[in-house]
């Protein structure tokens, strides 16, 4: 199964009971197609970046997920019908590349990057920390 990520843009007007019970219907669909939901958070009520069917403000709530691409499609047509959804996005997460290390263990990709904590300095500057500089207190009087 595929890890998903919904945002819902529900009506402002609608009442919380409608939005509970569409955000739950939307949950309980995913969880009969045999998904598996990680986390919903509401965000509440947000200005929209344009007015969408003359409302300027709408109620966010985003669902984190897990399942087939059978149940996307189902759950993208149950949303299109829905008065209260003015808008809805299906994206899927990615999930970090394991790499295998030469001693058989997994370890993320990023982990053989160097920091530039590692880099050394070649020319034999000393580098000044701008914590450490007494120009930047005067820079902000």
């Amino acid at each position: 199964m595929r890890r998903y990520e919904l945002m819902l843009v529900l009506r402002p007007d609608a009442s919380d009971e409608r939005i509970a019970a569409i955000v739950d219907r939307t949950t309980r669909q995913i969880t009969t197609d045999g998904g598996q939901i990680i986390k919903v958070a509401p965000w509440g009520r947000r200005r929209l970046a344009y007015p969408i069917d003359r409302y300027r403000e709408g109620s966010y709530h985003i669902v984190l997920f897990e399942g087939a691409a059978g149940t996307i499609a189902e759950i993208e047509r149950t949303l299109m019908i829905t008065e209260e959804v003015m808008r809805h996005l299906i994206v899927r997460q990615e999930r970090p590349v394991r790499a295998m290390r030469e001693d058989g263990s997994e370890d993320l990709d990023d982990t053989d990057l160097p920091s530039a904590e590692d880099e050394d300095d070649d020319d034999g500057t000393e580098r000044i920390d701008e914590s450490e500089s007494e120009a930047a207190p005067a820079a902000i009087d």
